[in-house]
């Protein structure tokens, strides 16, 4: 496997010479993130960010993400023009030695949590989702700006996206991922590109926003469309961990068996009775997953694709962007290099 590290690019207060110093470290996962999204990359920002990443004796080789515009997810406007432009910015990546693009087909927010700085009894924070905060909140009727939410949207525009939304419902959205696929995927495999579809954050419907990437059964679906290696997963085992209906481990020994998964998000949930969840540290007991048979069903099945630790928390005073702070996320990345150890040396003995 190869570990890596998601870098904010010069805005980030974590710095390319701190991540270095973490055991292992191999890959920047990053993206030009002052384009918006249907608009070309231009060439020297990724060109920069790949000598940046170098001159730190790391390589720039995943790109999350490219975002995909409303407009191909809605099928709507000028979408042959803009999936053009996206195929461009594969193109753009591939050049600069970019191998695995991650992307997400989530409707309007890219991922929903409630709190960000919810304190656990040792005094860390991290993110949460409860279900008791999102009682009686509707983005149709009220002003809602929750954690995570695209604050590039007015109120406005939210309710006409989710109304939009609405109108298309599950099966517009299969149909318009279909087209994009169809139309993206001969181009990643031109150019030596994965592309890793990240599941839905969290895995069910949102305010009655259709949610496709959400367990095995779609997940088969999508894998499909288009059946090549190129068309692949970001498999995260947080955002799929955070419905009790999804067996982690097994998905994991299922799709890394069938070389499906390009990329892994590897991070720890605790899921509590009503469905809520709470993000936690890495460890298997601090959560409701079993780390070790995940990372275990990687080794057996000869995964060699990209790892990062993904979320964290805010522990030691460190202060910054949710989530992405440097300590615990360092941590996490050690557990899982620990866990690779462990499990590729027992694979080694039992042969």
């Amino acid at each position: 496997m190869k570990m890596s590290f998601r870098w904010y690019g010069e805005s980030d207060p974590i710095s390319l010479e701190y991540i270095r110093q973490i055991p292992n470290m191999h890959s920047i996962v990053s993206a030009v993130y002052d384009v918006k999204p249907g608009e070309v990359w231009p060439e020297e920002s990724i060109a920069k960010m790949k000598q940046q990443c170098e001159e730190n004796g790391l390589v720039f080789d995943v790109v999350e993400s490219i975002p995909v515009h409303e407009d191909i997810k809605l099928g709507r406007g000028n979408v042959e023009h803009l999936i053009d432009v996206y195929c461009e910015n594969i193109r753009r990546c591939a050049k600069y030695g970019v191998k695995c693009v991650t992307y997400n087909f989530m409707p309007v927010f890219d991922w929903t949590r409630t709190q960000l700085d919810k304190k656990a009894p040792d005094g860390s924070t991290s993110l949460v989702m409860y279900w008791e905060q999102m009682k009686g909140l509707d983005p149709l009727k009220d002003d809602i700006h929750l954690p995570g939410w695209d604050s590039s949207y007015t109120q406005e525009e939210v309710r006409e996206l989710i109304s939009a939304y609405g109108e298309i419902g599950e099966e517009g959205l299969w149909i318009n991922l279909e087209k994009f696929l169809r139309a993206v995927v001969p181009v990643a495999e031109e150019c030596g590109v994965r592309m890793a579809i990240h599941p839905d954050d969290p895995p069910y419907p949102i305010f009655g926003l259709p949610r496709i990437i959400t367990c095995e059964e779609n997940l088969d679906r999508m894998l499909a469309i288009v059946d090549s290696p190129a068309n692949s997963l970001c498999f995260c085992t947080g955002s799929l961990g955070s419905a009790a209906f999804n067996d982690i481990p097994k998905m994991v020994r299922k799709y890394s068996g069938m070389d499906r998964i390009a990329f892994m998000h590897i991070r720890q949930v605790k899921l509590l009775e009503d469905g809520s969840f709470e993000e936690c540290g890495h460890l298997s007991d601090n959560g409701s997953l079993d780390m070790y048979e995940i990372v275990k069903a990687l080794v057996d099945t000869g995964f060699d694709g990209y790892v990062r630790p993904d979320h964290g928390r805010m522990i030691w005073g460190e202060t910054g962007k949710p989530g992405y702070g440097l300590y615990d996320r360092a941590l996490g990345a050690t557990y899982i290099n620990g866990l690779f150890e462990a499990c590729e040396k027992a694979g080694k003995e039992n042969k």
